[in-house]
Parts: C-alpha cells; structure tokens; sequence
C-alpha cells in the first residue's frame, strides 16, 4: 500500500507515484496499490470547466506510463484516478497486470465524490462491482464512501473475491486531524465495515494539504483483524503478506 503525497502538480504527482511502484518492485512486491485520485487528489468543485481537465483516461499519457512501468517491472499495480470518458467524469480506479495491460476498471458506485447538486450530465457513477481473476485469485475494487453503502458491499461480497481493493481519500470536515483521533474515531469503523466485505481488504489514503488527506493504509482480515497497519501522517510503503 503505497500512500503518496498529493500535490498541486499533477507531473510530479506522477513521477512520485512511479518512484514508488519502482521501490515496491524492487522490495519484491507482486502488488502495489496507491489511493484514491492518486494523480490529482479530490479537488474537483464540481464546476465541469475545472474538473474535466483534472481527468486522465484510460488510454491517456498518465495511464500509459503506469502500464509501461508495471510491465517494466513485472508488478500488478493498483491506482484510484479521476476517469475523463467523453464529456463526462468519473472516480475510477484500474489494476494493470505484470503484462502492462488493464485487467479491471471499477467506477465508484457511491456519489459521495462530487456535491450533491454537481450536474450529472458531466458527474457520473458506476453501476456494477465486478471482479477479475488473477493470479491472487478474485479481485475486486471498492472506493471509498463504497464501504458504507450496504447495498454496494453486499453487491461485491455476493462475488465471492478474494481480495478487495480500497483506494480512498480521507479526510475531517474541519481539517484537523491526529494520530489519536483517527485511532479513537475511525480506524476500527473502517476495520469493520471492512469485515462486511468477507474477505481481505488492502486499503490506502492520499496525503496532501490540499484537501487535509491524512494517509495512512491498512490490510484488513475477513474476520475485521488489521494485519498490517501504516499509521497516518507521512508518504511510505506498507508492505504485508497475505495467502488468499
């Protein structure tokens, strides 16, 4: 779980994303997955003019970068981003095998990303929560407000993964935060929403003064134990092992 730092260049936003897939490989990782709107953070304000441009898609520079590098470095990557189809946005998340092709591409089912009022003309959600078979078995993504919709959950836990990746960006509505307040406050009502799910769940949050994101990543049992635990506050690597 690669827990980048979010700035407002989205090229050295880039570069430090591969910098880290690279130290991953070279610690012997078969997997890294960084966060939700790795790329750009979740500083969309609902004004299309602004938020397209924020928008990468699937057959763009950013992404073709990425899949070169995982076939480089022969290493699965996962990567939440802001998915520009058309005229319209989505809040995606994709998983490139060692082969540097896309296996799976999810769009975020919960509306939570955008406000409320955002034109849906141009803000999008997905509809389905599938799952690819890989050589870990079944995977699937979910991001971020996903976790807390019952319905979405029992969508994805009705496939039976093996694996559930958690790209997401956290933050508090009044910007501030420590590492005893999310300990008090959150850490465990992430580990058992993450038990809902049935099975392993790799999650991982952005840090960035842009919009207050703390970091921080976790990988969490079926059974709604953290296994492995990078605790919030600074860029770095949680590296765990688990058999599927």
């Amino acid at each position: 779980m690669a827990v980048n730092r979010v700035g407002l260049n989205r090229k050295a936003n880039l570069a430090g994303i591969m910098e880290m897939a690279e130290e991953a490989a070279a610690n012997r990782a078969q997997l890294v997955l960084f966060p939700e709107a790795a790329i750009t953070g979740l500083v969309n304000n609902d004004d299309p003019e602004h938020d397209l441009s924020l928008g990468e898609t699937t057959r763009g520079a950013a992404i073709r970068k990425l899949c070169q590098l995982s076939s480089r470095e022969l290493i699965w990557i996962g990567i939440g981003f802001l998915e520009r189809s058309r005229h319209a946005l989505y809040d995606s998340a994709i998983l490139i095998n060692p082969r540097g092709s896309i296996v799976l591409k999810y769009r975020r089912v919960s509306p939570g990303w955008h406000g409320k009022e955002a034109n849906p003309n141009f803000y999008r959600q997905g509809g389905d929560v599938p799952v690819a078979k890989t050589s870990f078995g079944r995977i699937g993504f979910l991001i971020c407000g996903d976790l807390f919709d019952d319905r979405i959950v029992a969508g994805l836990r009705a496939k039976r993964p093996d694996l559930v990746l958690f790209p997401f960006a956290r933050n508090f509505e009044d910007g501030r935060w420590d590492v005893e307040r999310w300990e008090r406050e959150e850490k465990w009502v992430y580990a058992e929403r993450a038990r809902a799910v049935g099975s392993y769940v790799a999650m991982v949050n952005y840090l960035s003064e842009l919009d207050g994101a703390f970091g921080g990543a976790m990988i969490v049992s079926p059974k709604g134990d953290i296994l492995y635990e990078l605790v919030p506050g600074a860029s770095g690597i949680l590296f765990g092992e688990i058999k599927v």
